[in-house]
C-alpha cells in the first residue's frame, strides 16, 4: 500500500550529511532497475536482515511490501531513466547494526529469492558495504 492510504509508514532514517548518501547503486543495478521499472512500474527495495535471502535487498513493485514502525527509510534513490525515486527500506533491527556503513546495491549472476522482481532475469541484487569515513560519520551523528 502506498503512503497516505491509511497504512502506517515509518519515518525516514537519520539524514546523511550534504553530499553523503547512505545507499548507492552500481551501473549494473541501475541498468536492471530501468528494465524492472519498464516491466513492473514504480519500484522499492526492502532488506529485512534475516538469514539467507533476507540478508539481500528485495525489489518489489512500490507499495507491495508493507512498511511500518519496524522499518527505516534509508534512501530515495534517483535512478537515471526512471521518473520516480526507488525507496530503499531496511528493518530497524538491521539498521541498528549497519548504521555506520555505506551500502551499494549491486547485481550478480544467480537466483536469489523468488519474491524479488529480478529473480526471473537470472541475477540477484546484493549489498556491498563499507564503513563510513570519519568525516561521513561526523556528519551522520546528531
Amino acid at each position: 500500500m502506498a503512503a497516505g492510504d491509511g497504512c502506517e509508514t515509518a519515518a525516514p532514517g537519520p539524514a546523511a550529511p550534504e553530499g553523503t548518501a547512505r545507499v548507492g547503486l552500481t551501473a549494473a543495478a541501475t541498468e536492471l532497475l530501468r528494465l524492472l521499472r519498464k516491466e513492473h512500474g514504480p519500484l522499492m527495495f526492502h532488506q529485512s536482515g534475516g538469514c539467507c535471502d533476507g540478508s539481500a535487498p528485495m525489489c518489489y513493485p512500490a507499495g507491495e511490501f508493507r512498511t511500518g514502525s519496524s522499518d527505516v527509510l534509508l534512501a530515495r534513490l534517483g535512478v537515471e531513466g526512471v521518473r520516480e525515486p526507488v525507496d530503499f527500506w531496511m528493518s530497524a533491527d538491521q539498521f541498528a547494526r549497519w548504521q555506520h556503513t555505506h551500502l551499494t546495491v549491486d547485481v550478480v549472476p544467480g537466483r536469489g529469492s523468488g519474491f524479488s522482481l529480478e529473480a526471473p532475469e537470472g541475477v540477484r541484487f546484493l549489498i556491498r558495504s563499507r564503513l563510513f569515513t570519519e568525516e561521513e560519520r561526523a556528519g551522520l551523528s546528531g
